[in-house]
């Protein structure tokens, strides 16, 4: 990617996308007559103005969805993507599946392996073949192209499927660390195991972007690229890539006119 290119990150919705910068946000949807419409602003909240690094992974996760609201309130006919029935019914599956995994008399390594395809498993089936599938790959389509310079394909480097194989292995080891504890602490350090797991993993997923032909980053990436190519992605038609491209040229004219 070149230096002069902005750093983006995106979400799909069921009719539009999410492009997001290290300060501001823009989204763009399709109405169900056609109609296209459009809507940015300053992101309330900016983990690329946060230099502690244990912080700094979890409020990665968290500087989306704060952005939910404000899209729901400036865009009321955005379709979130939990919004669609199939997609909440599985995470509450998952929920209650990981739930009785993590109280079974399993290895730690096992519960953590099943425990992450359980969490992820169900979502992902759920969204294969719908129009949050084919937004994901005109989301990853459009911000790939914009950074390379050259059209790309639906699978992005930086999808967040990738934290899968990271997350893996740190909550394998998170969760064996937490099983040591008393166990009248245990609640509390299983709480704290995951989120330094979610903020290691986001470190390690930032090491493989920019070691991306590291064998070992290539290993701990597989899980999330099979994960997005599979399942959470599809080809976008064109009337899909141009929501993308919309939501993309807004945000990079607010990042590009805020450092002049």
């Amino acid at each position: 990617m070149s230096r002069d290119k902005v750093r983006l990150g995106g979400m799909a919705l069921a009719n539009g996308v999410l492009v997001h910068g290290p300060r501001f946000w823009a989204c763009a949807i399709r109405h169900d007559d056609g109609d296209l419409e459009v809507a940015s602003g300053l992101k309330p909240l900016r983990a690329a103005e946060i230099e502690n690094r244990f912080v700094r992974g979890p409020a990665r996760m968290a500087e989306v969805f704060a952005l939910l609201p404000e899209i729901r309130r400036r865009l009321p006919a955005a379709k979130l993507p939990f919004q669609r029935p199939a997609v909440a019914a599985a995470m509450v599956g998952s929920a209650a599946a990981v739930r009785i995994v993590r109280g079974s008399r399993l290895s730690t390594a096992a519960q953590e392996a099943i425990a992450a395809v359980l969490a992820v498993g169900p979502a992902a089936v759920a969204l294969r073949g719908s129009n949050l599938a084919e937004y994901h790959g005109a989301e990853h389509i459009s911000i790939g192209t914009y950074e390379h310079g050259e059209e790309r394909a639906k699978e992005h480097e930086r999808c967040g499927s990738h934290l899968l194989g990271p997350l893996l292995v740190t909550s394998a080891i998170g969760s064996a660390l937490a099983a040591r504890a008393p166990s009248s602490l245990r609640p509390a350090a299983r709480a704290a195991a995951g989120l330094g797991a979610l903020a290691a993993s986001v470190e390690v997923f930032s090491w493989m972007v920019q070691n991306e032909r590291n064998p070992l980053a290539r290993a701990l990436a597989y899980p999330g690229h099979e994960l997005q190519h599979r399942f959470v992605t599809a080809e976008p038609s064109p009337e899909q890539l141009e929501v993308a491209n919309l939501a993309l040229e807004e945000c990079v004219r607010l990042e590009e006119a805020e450092t002049g």
